[in-house]
């Protein structure tokens, strides 16, 4: 059998990054997969000090951010992790443009230098490729018209891949140090020796739902849509487990506020909804007996945590038939943004979105408040004494209900009138393993395991109770950061 000196399990974001880089420094790498395909490498990702970034004239205070990560993790992290990506995630992405560049794309950093004051800062942190509008994402990477830019860069580096061959468990020697891993194969089980590390990075659990009710089980409140990537059923972080790792005491997920529910059903995974991309935009949003319960231009999951504590984990959102101009007053930024990106969703793209919604039944429309509150199931006199306060916050230009900036108030008072049940979409789980700074894994005494490495989101020590989606791109950015210190550190050792 032949000896291998760098095993990655997982070829998603993570994986791609560690295998390039590792293999780019020599290693001999053999990188598993559970799936046919690869989970390729998504958007967007999160970047300080990128060329693009100094380009673009941005600037970003590195202890400002760290502490407002800090902030948002409640303290339930290590904080020289978030300093760790900040001094080096400019690098990685800047490697990523080279070789976006070389398979002929281009790489979108999203400035922010003009946005409006929020109470809610936002960091222009984000960095998108700009695939053309046919692009289809299925292979060892990003696939467009053909081309797969990270596998293909890959296998070029001598990266040997294997598909439809799941890490199993990794392999320990008396001592307790990995020294590689398991995996079953077309043909069988087969073991794979890493004298140099094995880097586990399959993607979290969000789409093992015994899990996800076992640990996090008020996620399952939150969203009715899950775009999670097909086979993340937490095989990386229980096979750590079992290693003798320990996992976040806090379980967190990325749950994003743009899902419709239909008018008699209630948010939730029991539900099944449909993509409501306008959903993330601050509209006047109400519970299920018309009242209005928070600041509607918080950050998305906060929207979905308040709604956990309204009646039947539901809320209502609605505008009148000026929205065009209020998606362009409301200045938004990051993925939940209309337009201003050559990937993001357009004007047009959206309004197909909604009139489909229309068609099936999920988005109401009326002439009058009280015929909207009647085809959505609320109250009718409640909805209406909110709308004439919303209607009053915005002449006024002030919200003393609940404080939502001037620019993110909007009128509901041109008809037709338009209103929608929502919920959430799921897109990962964010707790995982307990690192160091080293990337290792580490147990229960917060000694690191000898040649186990863990990143992407199987690793832990980053995030806690939700996710810091104002710094767009932040969870991509730091999968591949430390996927990439990853790689080159064990080539090197």
């Amino acid at each position: 059998m032949r000896r291998r000196h760098v095993s990655v399990c997982g070829a998603g974001t993570s994986g791609l990054f560690a295998a390039c880089s590792a293999a780019e420094e020599g290693a001999k790498v053999v990188c598993l997969e559970k799936g046919a395909i690869g989970g390729g490498v998504r958007d967007n990702l999160g970047a300080l000090n990128s060329r693009l970034q100094q380009e673009a004239g941005e600037t970003i205070d590195e202890n400002e951010i760290v502490n407002d990560m800090i902030r948002y993790a409640d303290n339930y992290c290590n904080p020289r992790l978030y300093h760790i990506w900040a001094q080096n995630s400019g690098e990685a992405i800047d490697w990523y443009q080279d070789r976006l560049e070389e398979a002929g794309f281009e790489l979108f950093f999203e400035g922010a230098k003009d946005a409006k004051p929020s109470l809610y800062k936002h960091w222009a942190t984000g960095h998108i490729p700009s695939w053309p509008a046919d692009t289809e994402f299925a292979g060892l990477s990003d696939v467009v018209n053909g081309k797969i830019v990270l596998g293909d860069y890959a296998e070029s580096k001598g990266v040997e891949f294997r598909f439809n061959t799941p890490m199993v468990k990794l392999v320990q020697d008396e001592s307790g140090a990995v020294t590689g891993a398991i995996a079953e194969g077309p043909d069988g089980y087969i073991k794979i020796n890493a004298s140099k590390g094995t880097v586990v990075c399959t993607g979290g659990y969000a789409r093992n739902e015994d899990m996800l009710k076992a640990l996090q089980p008020q996620t399952m409140d939150k969203y009715s849509l899950s775009i999670a990537i097909d086979g993340t059923t937490g095989d990386g972080i229980k096979a750590c487990l079992w290693a003798g790792a320990h996992m976040d005491e806090v379980h967190t997920a990325m749950v994003f506020d743009r899902v419709a529910v239909k008018p008699d059903e209630f948010g939730g995974s029991d539900t099944v909804g449909s993509l409501f991309w306008m959903g993330s935009n601050p509209w006047l949003k109400v519970n299920l007996n018309g009242e209005r319960f928070a600041n509607e231009a918080a950050p998305y999951d906060y929207i979905l945590n308040a709604t956990l504590t309204q009646p039947h984990h539901t809320v209502v959102d609605i505008w009148d038939s000026d929205y065009e101009q209020y998606l362009e007053q409301f200045d938004i930024h990051g993925c939940a943004r209309v337009n201003g990106a050559p990937t993001n969703m357009t004007l047009d793209a959206v309004k197909g979105l909604n009139q489909g919604l229309i068609d099936d039944g999920y988005i109401v429309v009326a002439d009058t408040i009280e015929e909207l509150a009647e085809g959505l199931g609320i109250p009718a006199d409640a909805l209406k004494a909110t709308v004439e306060r919303q209607n009053e916050n915005f002449d006024a230009g002030v919200d003393p209900d609940f404080g939502k900036d001037t620019h993110r108030l909007s009128a509901i008072r041109t008809a037709p009138f338009y209103g929608v049940r929502t919920s959430g979409y799921m897109l990962c789980t964010l707790d995982g393993i307990t690192i160091n700074e080293n990337f290792q894994a580490v147990n229960d005494g917060g000694e690191a395991i000898e040649g186990l490495y863990v990143t992407g989101v199987d690793s832990g020590s980053y995030y806690a109770h939700t996710y810091p989606n104002m710094s767009t791109g932040n969870c991509c950015g730091c999968s591949v950061t430390f996927a990439r210190m990853i790689g080159k550190a064990l080539a090197a050792k």
